[in-house]
């Protein structure tokens, strides 16, 4: 497959990282899936927003209506070190599905899960954001020091 894939395209395809390995003309998965590398970087959590091309590699979860999509990527980030101390170590770390069946977790009310989605949405755009967040903050407070600076140190005579 991978003579297949282009450097650019319609859908990105997940293999043993969550990085694309390239992109591909079909995809086999819907968008807002989680899903868990189980070879190469095993244990790592990744969430597509459209839809992708999973590998043979990559364990896809999906929900029933009364599961959140992103609710279950919040939980199996939280579940992440967990997971991460199941994988195999040998010349190509391996994660089984097993593994990733047994993970257990409390399950409230679809109206609680979207409320805590939209809690941690909000804290992954203030860490991660370019446009927002604490990148944002930084600039802001940056051009405040700068203002404060050249009004204190003006001094007219």
């Amino acid at each position: 497959m991978r003579q297949q894939l282009a450097t650019k395209g319609s859908f990105p395809v997940y293999q043993n990282s969550l990085a694309p390995l390239g992109y591909y003309t079909e995809s086999n998965r819907v968008k807002n899936t989680s899903f868990v590398i189980c070879a190469g970087a095993a244990g790592e959590i990744g969430y597509s927003a459209m839809d992708f091309w999973a590998a043979d590699d990559v364990y896809t979860l999906e929900t029933s209506d009364n599961i959140s999509d992103k609710f279950m990527y919040y939980v199996l980030l939280s579940k992440q070190d967990r997971l991460k101390s199941q994988v195999r170590k040998a010349s190509i770390p391996r994660l089984s599905k097993d593994a990733i069946d047994k993970i257990t977790f409390y399950l409230p009310s679809i109206t609680e899960q979207e409320r805590i989605v939209y809690i941690l949405d909000n804290f992954n755009t203030l860490t991660n954001s370019l446009s927002e967040g604490l990148p944002k903050e930084i600039e802001l407070r940056q051009k405040q020091y700068e203002y404060w600076r050249e009004q204190l140190l003006n001094f007219t005579r």
